[in-house]
């Protein structure tokens, strides 16, 4: 401090000796009263790696990070008239999402925030509900974790895989019509290491049955279990949960999962998700899927089986509302053309049950997709060119076919 003081007063201007004396003297006085230097100073630490990071030694972490998935898309009047019936030009995805432990590694939370329309459910509710995710984990272990809170039941692969994770603009209607989606209750993450590297994964949650931000149930809980296996090792980073293999994977990778949920006294249509039913029913679902990848190569497929014994309820005005029982299929096939580009086919149908039939038709979609990823699935551009067909006529001048197409920009960090 010494050499520094004699440095300033040999400057031969007035002007910057005085600015520096002044500047020293601020240096002094608040090292003095705070007893510290900038080296030490207790403040929480910024890192920007994926999303932005805030931590305070090991007293908390939280990562924020969004998301947004602007589009522009079409649908025809029928197959073999091209005439635009309607634009779909929005925001259809607006995201933001904190995660990170406090105290302790051990207690960690996830919180998501979802501000589009589309994101708040208006439709089943009436009330705008933002909150998607809000749960705290306990780890035991580093193979066994527990969850409390509101989340993704551990359900089909790609309603798990984040929408920003995916080939396709959306996900499949199979996923649509029959997808167990958000819940709130207790979950339980168990991985067990097998020998030659392959892994067995078991999750489970007991839930309200009701979805995500119910303001109240009835005495009817919901009960899933998911049993996963990887015979072939790990997928680099989490792959097995994000679509297309991006990662070109050197080694072939292959995960297979059995899910399969009961739902008590379930309120809404589709258990977690739709409409308000007339009267509560039982229903439960069975869900088969799995993921290869190798070299730039993806498949992923999943099969959906949903019973109620009886799906059909009815007011006293004779509207009818019923459960979405039957059976869904999807499969898609994805290579990577480049390392940053990819074409995708995906093929999925919807089988409504006979007790149902006479108010739903079956439905068929194909879809070929193409995705230019300029950071991975964070930034990416996406188009979509599809053809959907009912009760298996797939001619174009069947009534009721279409086409459809979609152009949507994927950006977040």
């Amino acid at each position: 401090m010494v050499k520094i003081f004699h440095l300033i007063l040999s400057s031969e201007k007035p002007k910057v000796r005085q600015i520096l004396l002044f500047l020293m003297f601020l240096l002094i006085i608040a090292q003095n009263a705070f007893g510290q230097t900038v080296e030490s100073d207790e403040r929480a630490q910024l890192d920007v790696g994926e999303g932005v990071s805030f931590s305070k030694d090991s007293l908390f972490l939280m990562n924020l990070r969004f998301r947004m998935q602007n589009r522009a898309g079409f649908n025809t009047l029928d197959g073999d008239d091209i005439t635009i019936n309607e634009f779909e030009m929005r925001v259809r995805r607006l995201r933001l999402r904190f995660d990170g432990f406090i105290l302790n590694p051990k207690f960690q939370y996830y919180i998501q925030l979802g501000f589009s329309k589309a994101d708040l459910d208006l439709e089943a509710s009436g009330i705008a509900q933002p909150v998607r995710d809000a749960i705290v984990y306990y780890f035991a272990t580093d193979n066994l974790y527990f969850g409390f809170g509101q989340s993704k039941l551990p359900g089909n692969r790609q309603r798990v895989t984040s929408s920003g994770n995916l080939q396709f603009a959306d996900r499949s209607i199979a996923n649509a019509a029959f997808t167990i989606d958000r819940d709130f209750g207790f979950f339980g993450y168990y991985t067990k290491k097998l020998k030659e590297n392959s892994f067995f994964q078991l999750k489970g949650a007991i839930t309200t049955g009701e979805g995500r931000n119910a303001s109240k149930t009835n005495n009817g809980l919901a009960y899933t279990g998911r049993i996963e296996y990887l015979p072939l090792g790990l997928f680099t980073n989490k792959g097995d949960y994000s679509e297309g293999d991006i990662e070109f994977e050197e080694t072939p990778k292959l995960a297979t999962g059995l899910t399969y949920s009961k739902n008590f006294k379930s309120t809404r249509t589709g258990g977690q998700l739709g409409l308000p039913l007339f009267e509560a029913r039982n229903l439960n679902t069975l869900i088969v899927d799995a993921v290869f990848k190798y070299r730039g190569n993806s498949v992923m497929t999943e099969y959906f089986q949903r019973k109620s014994p009886d799906p059909i309820t009815s007011n006293e005005n004779g509207d009818i509302r019923y459960i979405q029982v039957g059976q869904g299929f999807n499969i898609q096939v994805g290579k990577m053309v480049s390392r940053k580009s990819e074409l995708a086919v995906r093929y999925a149908f919807v089988l409504p049950d006979q007790t149902i039939s006479e108010f739903q038709e079956k439905i068929d979609e194909a879809i070929l997709g193409y995705t230019y990823y300029l950071n991975g699935h964070r930034i990416k551009l996406q188009g979509n060119v599809g053809y959907k067909w009912l009760e298996g006529l797939t001619k174009f001048d069947n009534a009721g076919n279409s086409w459809t197409g979609m152009f949507q920009v994927e950006f977040g960090i």
